[in-house]
């Protein structure tokens, strides 16, 4: 059984999302279960795996199963371009690469502010969402990271 995650909160209570987009949708995950994030989008193609595994990669000598987060979620397949990354997490001792369109900001978010997810998304792809964080002019779709990784 996969271990609780940590939850990133500062001395005033706030959790840190990193943001990022999965097509036109903006995404956040707290940055406590990010790695780290890089630029490696070659990958080794692996046979018979799930649709949405895009492939392995080496990882200074650690192999790294590489998820198109798009497939993952019921859209569309991530495009590849110049500003895709991976954001590498971590999940039973095994390192994940989630790969994305983009990355965009690192937000401080009240956790009493994040409201639960809205009813549009509860269908099969909503399971992967822990709620919504408005700001000013964005939605952001929190993710369940141990979701994601274990269904």
């Amino acid at each position: 059984m996969a271990e609780p995650r940590k939850t990133a909160k500062s001395i005033d209570g706030m959790l840190e999302l990193a943001t990022f987009y999965v097509g036109d949708a903006l995404c956040g995950i707290d940055i406590l279960n990010i790695q780290e994030i890089n630029k490696h989008t070659e990958v080794t193609i692996v046979p018979q795996s799930p649709e949405y595994v895009r492939g392995v990669l080496n990882l200074r000598g650690k192999i790294v199963t590489i998820i198109d987060l798009g497939k993952k979620l019921g859209l569309e397949p991530i495009v590849k371009s110049k500003d895709n990354r991976n954001i590498i997490v971590e999940s039973n001792e095994e390192q994940i690469g989630l790969f994305v369109e983009c990355i965009s900001d690192v937000l401080t978010a009240d956790p009493t502010k994040i409201e639960p997810p809205p009813s549009n998304i509860i269908g099969t792809q909503g399971r992967f969402f822990t709620g919504v964080f408005k700001t000013e002019n964005k939605l952001i779709g929190i993710l369940d990271i141990d979701k994601i990784l274990t269904e």
